[in-house]
């Protein structure tokens, strides 16, 4: 018999923030000490360095899926969840073109692709209401503390910034003020892009995952 307990979004969500938040630090230090950089990527926008959170969301979708699932939190309709789940990276990635092609001259195109990856984030609650508040809110919890060591990282050493890939920037925006620089490359970003890229993909492979198990489980208890 499934756990039919009711299970809070806060206790699901603190040990995997506390598990991102550490990952976040130790990118952090890595960077600082010049560890290989294959592992602690210095450029803007990381460099597809191994020690990041963005990859997070392939674990922790489907552990916040079961959970909510054995406690009886599931979708109404494993279909549907799966069908808005992909409906939200159909919005991302049509956002995420519109971004890439607007970036290197930043007009109200750029800012609306943002807005549309955030709304990207609000989908799959669609499908399966639970798993999307649960998503949110690790969003949320993983990317606050990286705006906050974006911050230290950007003013550090007299605004000269600590060398990492937190206060790494691109060209366009290196001129600009430190509240200006700080807004266009931290906050926008991290408060849209990447709130909906760790609920899209959180999404699509928490109901994959989830749908795969309870068809596992049905077959299981069917009668031979």
């Amino acid at each position: 018999m499934p756990d039919t307990r009711s299970i809070s979004i806060t206790s699901l969500i603190t040990v995997p923030a506390l598990i991102t938040l550490g990952i976040t630090v130790l990118r952090l230090v890595g960077e600082l000490q010049h560890w290989s950089p294959r592992l602690f990527n210095t450029a803007a926008g990381g460099g597809a360095a191994l020690v990041g959170i963005s990859w997070l969301p392939l674990i922790f979708g489907p552990y916040f899926a079961m959970k909510l699932a054995g406690a009886n939190e599931g979708p109404s309709s494993a279909g549907k969840a799966i069908g808005f789940s992909f409906l939200a990276l159909a919005v991302y990635v049509l956002a995420g073109f519109l971004f890439g092609k607007t970036i290197r001259h930043p007009s109200f195109l750029t800012l609306l692709a943002l807005v549309l990856m955030l709304f990207a984030a609000f989908v799959p609650g669609i499908g399966w209401r639970s798993l999307g508040k649960t998503l949110l809110a690790y969003a949320f919890a993983a990317r606050i503390p990286v705006l906050i060591v974006m911050y230290l990282a950007m003013s550090g050493n007299g605004g000269q910034g600590w060398g990492t890939h937190y206060d790494a920037v691109a060209p366009p925006f290196a001129p600009l003020p430190l509240a200006t620089k700080y807004l266009y490359t931290a906050v926008l970003p991290q408060m849209t892009m990447w709130i909906g890229w760790t609920v899209v993909v959180g999404s699509i492979f928490g109901t994959i995952v989830a749908a795969v198990a309870g068809r596992e489980r049905r077959e299981a208890s069917a009668p031979a």
